[in-house]
């Protein structure tokens, strides 16, 4: 058995579906089907039950593929080694982000490194919080970069970057006219907020509780640019990481104005498996990473 082919099992019991997993690894649906067929023939069981929707494993399929995962990760580990002994930067860093950690600079830190290191490539891709974490945790992406960090007994963070925070409104909003907001300003005030589940919407929650300060949620998302969109139009205010808004200040679409208090920072963390071997190239990168740590604009 091929490691492509224990790739494609991966996808399948992942994805639960034949058709999207032949098109992650670039073959036909025929040939996929044909694949699970041959195995299940050749271990004399099956693997998966088709007659559910969407495609459900079978005990025994679940065991084959948790053997398969295990071997994948042991052979992309064999691979590191084997380039580590090389003593070259070469193959793909894999890393998944939140997305607001902000699409035009990592997309501008990828293009830096990448062309400083021309035979290195970084797959990024965008996901929520917890799609993150499971990423990282099934060894499905070598690094994952999350606001509010939690390290787990299998999961380890290394602290990145702490981000202010501001008060973003609408240009022609009365809080606009002021030049910082006290947190007795908010008082009252429609706001354009994150998911309850988000750790950011947590963290806000707890501030707000701490100030002793009543808003109005008006709208919820689980990304800023849905937040930073509604805010275009008037929908209310929001408290958003500074960075994640100089674009739309610039423009004068929207306001950012610095908070009167202490502590109301985001965190930034990278999160990797405890027992990741890292290749020279992703140590490489989370090197470039701290070395080009950007200061949080006050």
């Amino acid at each position: 058995m091929r490691i492509s082919h224990l790739k494609i099992i991966r996808d399948i019991s992942k994805t639960k579906s034949i058709s999207r997993a032949a098109g992650i690894n670039s073959i036909s649906q025929s040939a996929a089907s044909q694949l699970v067929q041959q195995l299940e023939k050749q271990l004399n069981i099956e693997l998966f039950d088709r007659t559910k929707r969407p495609l459900q494993l079978t005990m025994a399929g679940k065991l084959y593929d948790s053997a398969c995962r295990d071997i994948i990760r042991r052979y992309g580990e064999m691979e590191s080694q084997l380039e580590a002994l090389r003593q070259e930067l070469a193959g793909t860093i894999r890393v998944a982000s939140i997305y607001s950690i902000g699409l035009y600079q990592m997309a501008r830190m990828k293009e830096h490194f990448e062309r400083r290191h021309t035979n290195v490539q970084i797959h990024l891709e965008y996901m929520r919080p917890d799609k993150v974490y499971q990423a990282v945790t099934e060894d499905q992406v070598d690094l994952g970069l999350v606001s509010y960090p939690n390290p787990s007994k299998d999961l380890k963070i290394i602290p990145w970057r702490m981000e202010s925070m501001v008060l973003v409104c609408h240009p022609s909003h009365d809080l606009a006219r002021k030049r910082s907001i006290k947190p007795a300003d908010l008082e009252n005030k429609e706001f354009v907020s994150f998911d309850p589940d988000l750790s950011i919407r947590k963290a806000l929650d707890r501030f707000f509780r701490e100030q002793g300060i009543h808003r109005k949620i008006v709208l919820e998302f689980d990304n800023i640019q849905m937040i930073k969109e509604a805010l275009v139009i008037g929908s209310g205010i929001s408290i958003l990481p500074e960075r994640t808004v100089r674009h739309e200040a610039i423009e004068g679409r929207l306001v950012a104005l610095p908070l009167e208090t202490d502590g109301l920072e985001r965190p930034i963390g990278i999160v990797h498996r405890r027992t990741k071997k890292f290749s020279p190239a992703i140590v490489r990168f989370l090197n470039f990473l701290q070395e080009t740590t950007p200061k949080s604009r006050r």
